[in-house]
């Protein structure tokens, strides 16, 4: 038995991507060794139309999954498949974009846009695999509440609980857990898989260790079999990611992750004649 303890705090910067959405890059090229097989986490969180409106218009994605969360808010999407949508309040959609995608995620006015976008390596043996879309409804996602913890498994399994969805290529398990001021919850983890928490909102305790740890933060664990999380004078929510590594090289560029420059440049020389949809 061996409790996980923090190995990595990343808290982000704020910065604009798409047509100019205000986000805060969380997770991003400098971590994609250290969290590996999670390349990249977008946090987002406006009471202002105005910061997020314009949307991240046509653009193309291949090598990796995003999987795009809402607490709150309404995104409109559609892709070169033919695939049209929205995710709304609790919702999310999973992008498998394979040997290569193109789409468009258009949000729209909201009282409050609150979410986050994970980008989710695939190994090298599906990279190109055929890109699909799993659109996860907020009704169908099992929630599990006791001693003050509400807890919805999104992906994979939890508490010897099935998730709303078994992943295809990497195993993610993706949990959504609110706690009440002063509770305690354990999380069991696979001994050496890759586990971060992303804070949402408010301030939890790791291990009983006395620290405070603040919102808006990814922690990345050691290995182990268990992280202990408390409450003290104030409610939180986080989310936890849970997959076993890649172990693999990562030649990013723009929109596209692969494995070796050589993929990553004939992805763009495709982009350029366009034949990158097959």
């Amino acid at each position: 038995m061996v409790k996980r303890s923090i190995i990595q705090k990343v808290q982000g910067k704020a910065t604009q991507d798409g047509a100019g959405v205000k986000l805060v890059r969380v997770l991003s090229r400098p971590n994609i060794y250290s969290f590996d097989p999670f390349l990249m986490l977008d946090a987002f969180d406006s009471s202002d139309p105005n910061d997020y409106i314009l949307g991240f218009p046509w653009h193309p994605h291949r090598g990796i999954e995003t999987i795009t969360y809402l607490i709150e808010g309404k995104i409109e999407h559609q892709d070169s498949l033919g695939n049209k949508g929205v995710i709304e309040d609790g919702d999310c959609q999973w992008m498998s974009a394979g040997r290569g995608i193109l789409h468009q995620e258009m949000p729209k006015a909201a009282k409050r846009m609150l979410g986050v976008q994970l980008w989710l390596n695939l190994s090298k043996k599906n990279k190109m695999t055929p890109p699909k879309y799993r659109d996860i409804v907020s009704k169908n996602i099992p929630i599990h509440s006791f001693d003050n913890v509400v807890i919805k498994i999104l992906s994979g399994e939890f508490l010897n609980k099935r998730g709303a969805i078994a992943p295809d290529y990497v195993p993610l398990t993706f949990v959504d857990i609110a706690m009440e001021e002063n509770a305690a919850f354990t999380i069991p983890t696979p001994i050496n898989d890759t586990v971060f928490i992303y804070v949402v909102e408010g301030e939890v305790d790791f291990n009983q260790n006395g620290l405070i740890e603040p919102a808006k933060t990814a922690y990345l664990f050691s290995a182990g079999d268990r992280i202990e999380v408390n409450t003290k004078n104030k409610s939180a929510r986080f989310f936890v990611f849970i997959a076993p590594p890649l172990h693999e090289p990562i030649a990013w560029g723009g929109p596209i992750v692969m494995n070796t420059e050589t993929e990553l440049q004939q992805a763009f020389s495709e982009i350029r004649t366009n034949t990158f949809i097959q």
